[in-house]
């Protein structure tokens, strides 16, 4: 008597087929799971690899920035907000690229498909720099709109495509092979804020953007002389929407359009609106939008019952999730004003830019993510659905070290007039950067297998909804740097980080 055999399909197990059933012939030409080291020969990878590295010279470039600047006297160039309004800027700018990662990822299932969303993306991300150069206010927030607007298309759907075309993988390649993603794209991640900073804050705040511009467009360039590696049908649209709907959609697009335009000219000519409410509607938007989403979502007609509960069983990682992105969402602004007011920058007679200390947090991934890959292959064969939640609560102790050390730097400092060691900073920045490494490339993968068939830029949505309502969340909480001592801000993270891992460390056990 024949036995049957099992079928894994993207990480995924099928039901098992009969023996005695015809049998189709494997298609020569669907693309096959590579070994992880085989990618760096691929056209597309190499393709993915160069745009993702020059988007994050111009993410980690900028971001190195936006909060100096916004801080920065006006008689010096900058906005002259206060520390506590202009976290909650920088928070509620990470919060919206994550958010935009939403609709972003649908249009990427429905209409646009993952190749021409990430192109899309690329050249709006290039226009919200190009903006940020310009000396006004007005072009600097619309600026930032841009760039969130074009992160919330690239990046959910880079890591579908991603998955698209090295499709068969494990769980335990698909984290490696993550790692190793994250790994190769820190090189300009790394060179950013070095190259922006020097140019911000030596020369001009807005030279210094306009290096983020440049990078972008060479992002753009290098893309379209890859794209015939990653056009086809496995890049389209994986569930195009009906013709009907996609001319509502149009026509609903360019009314949208047109109110934008009408706001943003009346807004102009009445002088502008004041900051602190906009920046307080936008935050509560930022924390009530990813519940509607998430709620919308398993609502949705499109899934049956087990899909829903794939969903559902989701919620392991996004809960926790949300703490560790509110404290990520903090590395360019808290850590920031930490370089600039507690930090000793002198090296031989040579003050350190702070921004050049954005670039410790890809130094430390460029170094460690071989480390982390290998990890993830070592233990992939004994993973189950317990070691994921064992990975996160590892993540949140390691976000929970990082605070902590931050903290105790801060208490040293006293009232500011004293400087430590820039040691302290640097600790900080390599306990988050571990848990960075197991929050991203874990998390991608996990959702990548928790996607339904044709929703995987969705759920890939949703693993950005989480850092989207963290990110908002931290930087409506960052408010709180101007009443509380800062040890104290810090120590209050550390501490919520610590407790969630252990409940969720105890809750994996019991289960």
């Amino acid at each position: 008597m024949k036995g049957t055999t099992d079928r894994t399909v993207n990480g995924a197990t099928a039901p098992p087929q009969d023996p005695e059933a015809p049998q189709a012939l494997p298609d020569p030409e669907a693309p096959q799971a590579l070994p992880v080291r085989a990618l760096l020969r691929e056209r597309w990878f190499s393709t993915l690899f160069m745009t993702d590295m020059w988007e994050r010279f111009s993410f980690y470039g900028m971001q190195a920035l936006l909060f100096l600047y916004a801080t920065a006297p006006t008689a010096d160039g900058g906005l002259g907000l206060s520390d506590g309004t202009a976290g909650a800027l920088f928070g509620l700018y990470v919060s919206a690229s994550f958010l935009a990662a939403m609709p972003g990822g649908w249009l990427g299932d429905r209409v646009l498909g993952t190749h021409r969303a990430m192109l899309s993306g690329a050249v709006v991300i290039m226009a919200g720099h190009v903006c940020m150069a310009v000396p006004a206010r007005t072009t600097f927030y619309l600026g930032l709109l841009l760039v969130a607007c074009g992160t919330g298309l690239l990046k959910p759907n880079l890591p579908v495509m991603f998955d698209q075309l090295n499709p068969g993988a494990s769980s335990s390649q698909r984290q490696a092979a993550f790692s190793l993603f994250y790994m190769s794209i820190q090189v300009s991640a790394l060179i950013g804020p070095l190259v922006t900073g020097a140019l911000g804050e030596r020369v001009d705040w807005h030279l210094g953007f306009g290096a983020a511009a440049v990078g972008m467009a060479f992002g753009v360039l290098q893309y379209l002389h890859g794209a015939p590696s990653l056009r086809g049908a496995r890049t389209g649209p994986s569930r195009p929407l009906p013709p009907a709907a996609m001319r509502r959609l149009v026509r609903g697009a360019w009314a949208c359009l047109a109110a934008a335009v009408l706001l943003i000219t009346a807004v102009v000519a009445a002088g502008g609106l004041p900051l602190r409410p906009v920046l307080a509607l936008c935050g509560l938007a930022s924390l009530v939008l990813p519940v509607l989403y998430f709620r919308r979502l398993l609502r949705g007609a499109e899934f049956d019952t087990a899909q829903r509960a794939r969903i559902r069983g989701y919620l392991r990682i996004f809960v926790p999730s949300v703490l560790f992105w509110a404290m990520y969402g903090q590395l360019g602004s808290v850590f920031s004003l930490f370089a600039r007011e507690h930090t000793d920058r002198d090296v031989l007679g040579f003050t350190v830019p702070a921004s050049w200390f954005q670039s410790a947090h890809p130094l430390f991934l460029l170094l460690l993510a071989p480390l982390f890959a290998w990890l993830w292959l070592r233990i992939g064969a004994r993973e189950a659905g317990g070691r994921v939640a064992r990975k996160f609560s590892a993540g949140l102790l390691c976000a929970a070290a990082g605070f902590a050390v931050l903290a105790a730097g801060a208490w040293l400092a006293g009232d500011g007039k004293t400087l430590v060691s820039a040691l302290w900073l640097l600790g900080a920045f390599l306990c988050m950067t571990c848990g960075e490494l197991v929050f991203g490339p874990v998390g991608l993968s996990t959702t990548a297998e928790s996607s339904p068939e044709g929703h995987g830029s969705r759920m890939m949505g949703l693993f950005y909804l989480g850092a989207a309502l963290g990110a908002g969340l931290g930087g409506q909480l960052s408010h709180l740097v101007g009443v509380l001592p800062l040890w104290t801000y810090l120590a209050g993270f550390a501490a919520m980080a610590a407790v969630t891992a252990a409940v969720l460390s105890r809750r994996t056990a019991q289960s």
